[in-house]
């Protein structure tokens, strides 16, 4: 499931909030202050971010509107989390990069409901559905793989570089981009890694008839293609 920061200086929204995204399967990290949020967020991007708005030091409109003038953390999704319930401060909110805004108080149940729908629109990967191209099947609950009726056995990191690869058929990726969405930025290996677990894939596919899906476009990266319908034979 999804790496989520909360960023609130209140100890015990902020424990209250990552007892609901642990018991829904998610990473849960604390920040209390602007500062914090920044060395977080430096040490490993997450993929979500819950920002109260009045926050000790940097306000956290200020620290959206840092976040996204940065090439790393533009596209960071950010829920705000606010006792500030004005018209204009939702606008203000949002104008400052929020992809949502939630008041105190809150229903726990809504604010989950809302980190569903941002990480969906923006972050599929994040959340345990199942996903499926043609007849190729991934269950990251089960963490099962099929094609067809055939099962296939992948080890821990070819399976998240599958189901990344399947959350987007047909968009091509960087080895760049594979490392930090599969991997995560903070972690520091040769970009050739990449290339040594697509083969690693490939080898499991193999037995199964399926290997060919995971392409290598020349000079840009990889990517998963949808299997080609049979042509329709001539009357």
């Amino acid at each position: 499931m999804g790496r989520i920061l909360i960023v609130e200086d209140e100890p015990a929204i902020a424990e209250l909030i990552a007892l609901h995204l642990r018991h829904e399967g998610h990473e849960a990290r604390l920040a209390a202050d602007a500062d914090e949020a920044i060395e977080r967020v430096r040490e490993a991007l997450p993929d979500l971010v819950i920002l109260d708005w009045m926050l000790p030091g940097e306000s956290g409109v200020a620290l959206a509107r840092r976040w996204r003038g940065e090439a790393r953390t533009k596209e960071l999704p950010i829920i705000m989390l606010t006792a500030r319930s004005e018209e204009r401060d939702l606008v203000q909110g949002l104008d400052a990069g929020a992809d949502d805004y939630l008041t105190k108080p809150f229903k726990p149940s809504e604010l989950m409901a809302r980190i569903r729908a941002v990480l969906r629109r923006k972050l599929p990967e994040a959340l345990d559905a199942p996903v499926t191209v043609g007849e190729l099947s991934l269950d990251p609950a089960t963490r099962r793989v099929h094609y067809r009726r055939d099962e296939v056995t992948l080890g821990p990191t070819e399976f998240r570089l599958l189901r990344f690869l399947m959350t987007y058929p047909e968009r091509v990726h960087s080895r760049s981009q594979l490392l930090d969405r599969v991997w995560g930025d903070h972690v520091f290996i040769e970009e050739r890694t990449v290339d040594v677990h697509i083969k690693r894939l490939r080898g499991a596919l193999a037995p199964v008839g399926c290997a060919e899906l995971i392409e290598t476009v020349r000079g840009a990266g990889y990517r998963l293609s949808r299997p080609q319908a049979p042509a329709a034979s001539a009357a």
